[in-house]
């Protein structure tokens, strides 16, 4: 991970700026800050100064030896830059290629990728000169982040408001992502629990809150796979760019899967699906409080990651990876069911740990295949899905090989 540069220009969303800077530190990123005057009217210096440990980049011809030519210097070490917020007067000076300050001058003096996330009023982002400003920008290879849609600082409801910082952060990680193996795969991840509805008020569910499959989800996209991410009803949001498909029950899971699992070079089964639902289904209306005593008829769900085993059968493709939360025997046991269930490999974890598994950021597990297993210890999330991508891009590198090596000798 790289030396970032974030210009930040004059406008309300500024104060978003200081979150896209902890999200890209989130991602392994250094980050300098360049502030423009106007910048300087809605955030202060030293507020950048405390979050990216590095001194602020306010005046072009600063005092000290070799000021002039520190955007030069500066040019050369960047991975990115990023601008945001970015207002109407800004994005002409990049688009018309003006460099009458530190950050324009940069701008024309980087070959790094340029992200630009512009902020302003509806009828300033609408107007025909912004409109053909920024599709110049597009034209020189200036990644564009549209900005969202709601209450802005004029008082005005539309479109302008600087987009959120995730999604800043997001068009980053793909600018800078390296071509790797799932560079053009398609990964369906699932995450976070089923609820199976009682009855219009109550559900049976789990403590699953969805944060490895969503970590599984964002390390992927990072990687260049284009990702379908089958969601429980979880309280996270789901990496920006990932296609989402919300589902509640395990049925509505299952659906969701067999459908995209066919375009699918990897199905990760991240999520905890319940493994049963209530028998004849929720009931129409609320259950009374009237008896000491409630008895539920429970009915086993189907198995999504048996059934994807079944359907794949000899085939190597999908590579299918499935996960088993357990509270003891934890290894036997995903053993046991990585080869019932015909898949590649098994995540194991003990969620009985305080540490590790449900509703926390950290995470252990064991690698079941069919060569052995792996111990993995306690780490983030996030890193644990780095391993785990890691592995199914081992896979899917294999097969190929192994493909073209049988198309080449056919005998």
């Amino acid at each position: 991970m790289g030396l970032i540069a974030l210009g930040v220009t004059g406008g309300i969303g500024a104060y978003k700026a200081v979150e896209i800077v902890r999200g890209l530190q989130d991602a392994g990123h250094d980050v300098v800050a360049i502030m423009t005057p106007a910048a300087r009217q809605f955030v202060g210096p030293v507020t950048f100064e405390a979050i990216t440990r590095r001194r602020v980049i306010t005046d072009q011809f600063a005092r000290g030896t070799n000021a002039d030519i520190e955007h030069i210097a500066l040019a050369s070490d960047i991975e990115a830059l990023v601008v945001a917020p970015a207002t109407a007067n800004i994005i002409g000076k990049l688009a018309h290629g003006i460099a009458d300050d530190f950050l324009t001058t940069l701008y024309l003096a980087t070959r790094a990728p340029v992200v630009v996330a512009p902020a302003m009023n509806t009828l300033m982002f609408a107007h025909d000169a912004v409109v053909r400003n920024l599709a110049t920008l597009g034209e020189h290879g200036v990644h564009i982040v549209g900005p969202g849609e709601g209450y802005l600082a004029c008082g005005w409801i539309g479109k302008g408001r600087l987009a959120e910082p995730a999604a800043v952060v997001a068009a980053v990680r793909r600018v800078l992502r390296p071509a790797g193996d799932l560079m053009g795969r398609c990964v369906v991840v699932t995450a976070g629990p089923t609820y199976e509805d009682l009855d219009p008020v109550r559900y049976v569910g789990n403590r699953s809150s969805g944060r490895m499959g969503l970590a599984i989800a964002a390390d992927a996209m990072s990687r260049g796979a284009r990702v379908v991410l089958v969601l429980g009803p979880v309280g996270l949001e789901p990496p920006y760019g990932a296609e989402v498909v919300r589902v509640r029950s395990a049925a509505e899971m299952r659906t969701a899967v067999m459908q995209h699992a066919p375009d699918a070079d990897a199905v990760i089964m991240a999520a905890a699906v319940a493994d049963y639902t209530v028998s004849g289904g929720a009931r129409r209306e609320k259950l009374a409080k009237d008896q000491e005593t409630l008895t539920l008829t429970l009915t086993r769900t189907t198995d999504i990651l048996a059934e994807l085993g079944l359907w794949r059968g000899d085939r190597t493709r999908p590579v299918l990876v499935g996960f088993a939360a357990e509270t003891h025997d934890v290894v036997t046991r995903a053993k046991m069911k990585r080869e019932a269930k015909r898949v590649d490999f098994i995540v194991a974890n003990d969620v009985s740990r305080a540490e590790a598994g449900f509703e926390v950021d950290t995470n252990a597990a064991t690698l079941v295949d069919a060569a052995g297993t792996i111990d993995l210890p306690l780490q983030p999330k996030r890193e644990l899905a780095r391993v785990i991508l890691d592995r199914v891009e081992a896979l899917l590198s294999a097969r190929v090989a192994a493909t073209a090596a049988n198309v080449d000798d056919p005998s």
